[in-house]
């Protein structure tokens, strides 16, 4: 009998109990809970294609394993430990993502997902979490009163880090201490990376945003004018906002900053398409930016444009072959700033063909997402000043770079 096909899921390698095993997880986050799982475990988890049997892996197993035996049971064992998790294509899953899905569309409001889990999920922990990062050693110091961010108009754009806070909360820190020495924005369109990369160039919402520190409010009327816009159906991959963190993080920013003033439009960037910048069909994403371009130029309200996104992503966690040294953190850097110098003169078309020309090989995961906000804000009287930039360890092995930009106009 074929044995049902394992899921699109993930594994890394870990050491448990001094032991070598494999963490396996989810990706899309249908399932929450990882599993530790055995070498032989791993194997046949990766041998479940759908066509195989329980007889074909032990076969392969003896095969590759210098004649070794693998006891039917134990292949039985390990998919039944895979199906009761939801790690494979059967009705166990289907009635954990259909319970998901139908969950998710019927709330007027996406969930606040990494509570509890990123950051405090209680209001008087949440907010002293985040005025931690601040006071960081690498932070810039308390955050001022944004109340007093008069005289000079609103910031029109922001580049802020996504990554986890515990590692560059002191970048957002940087970032949000500048726009507080601005006048508060109305709104703020905050272009998020789609990591599930799904096969549409940007995904909107008009779900609400909890996060422990209050609401923040979707502007409906705006993505009805972005909605107008697209040639595909903005909402078909709507579920990717679910579990998605680069929004979520903002939300939590603006949350703690302003309160539930300043409305939101949460766009995820994905999919822009393959091939070389000159072979790719630009049309329907600049038709998407400029109606962007029209909220923020014609909408008579203080719009913000922001670009939640990390850099570089290199080392073994990545898929490179190589370990993390002075050496490769300084070429990231070099190639960082160089990618860099074309947000400083607010051109997304140079600024995509610096990271594109080697193949995005450092896994920029900000290149559309940063393109957007510039391509949006080009022609318009502003210009890009750094604030902050650093890496960080990724603890299964590699480095995230990421930094804070402001995008303002020129005085």
């Amino acid at each position: 009998m074929q044995l049902p096909a394992l899921r699109a899921v993930d594994a890394f390698p870990m050491t448990h109990d001094e032991q070598e095993m494999y963490c396996l997880y989810d990706p899309s986050e249908m399932v929450t809970e990882q599993l530790i799982l055995a070498p032989i475990a791993l194997f046949v988890a990766q041998c479940l294609d759908g066509q195989n049997t329980a007889e074909d892996i032990q076969q392969r197993f003896h095969s590759e394993s210098n004649g070794m035996d693998l006891p039917e049971h134990a292949v039985e064992d390990v998919v039944k430990l895979l199906d009761e998790h939801g790690f494979l294509d059967t009705d166990t899953f289907r009635a954990i993502q259909e319970k998901v899905e139908t969950t998710f569309h019927e709330s007027p409001s996406r969930p606040a997902y990494l509570a509890g889990k990123s950051y405090p999920e209680q209001p008087d922990e949440c907010e002293e979490f985040v005025e931690e990062q601040f006071l960081r050693e690498e932070g810039p110091g308390s955050l001022p009163d944004p109340s007093n961010g008069t005289g000079k108009g609103h910031l029109p754009g922001l580049i802020v880090p996504h990554i986890d806070l515990h590692r560059g909360g002191h970048s957002y820190a940087h970032g949000y201490t500048h726009l507080a020495s601005f006048e508060k924005p109305d709104v703020v369109l905050v272009f998020g990376v789609a990591h599930a990369a799904e096969p549409v160039p940007f995904i909107l919402s008009r779900k609400d945003f909890e996060t422990p520190l209050g609401t923040m409010t979707t502007d409906q009327e705006i993505v009805d004018k972005l909605t107008g816009a697209c040639v595909w159906d903005p909402f078909v991959f709507e579920m990717t906002h679910r579990t998605e963190h680069s929004i979520e993080f903002q939300a939590l920013m603006l949350a703690n900053q302003y309160g539930p003033d300043v409305k939101i439009v949460p766009i995820l960037t994905s999919w822009f398409g393959e091939g070389q910048e000159e072979e790719m069909n630009w049309e329907p994403i600049h038709q998407f930016l400029e109606a962007c371009r029209e909220v923020v130029q014609e909408s008579g309200r203080k719009v913000m444009v922001m670009a939640s996104v990390d850099l570089a992503h290199v080392g073994k966690r990545f898929g490179d072959p190589f370990d993390i040294d002075d050496e490769i953190i300084d070429q990231v850097s070099k190639r960082d700033v160089e990618d860099l110098t074309f947000v400083e003169t607010v051109n997304p078309t140079s600024f995509y063909m610096s990271v594109m020309k080697d193949g995005n090989e450092r896994n920029v995961c900000g290149v559309n997402a940063i393109y957007s906000a510039l391509h949006v804000l080009e022609g318009s009287g502003v210009v890009g000043r750094p604030l902050h930039y650093d890496y960080a360890h990724d603890p299964a092995g590699g480095i995230v770079s990421f930094c804070s930009f402001a995008l303002e106009r020129i005085t």
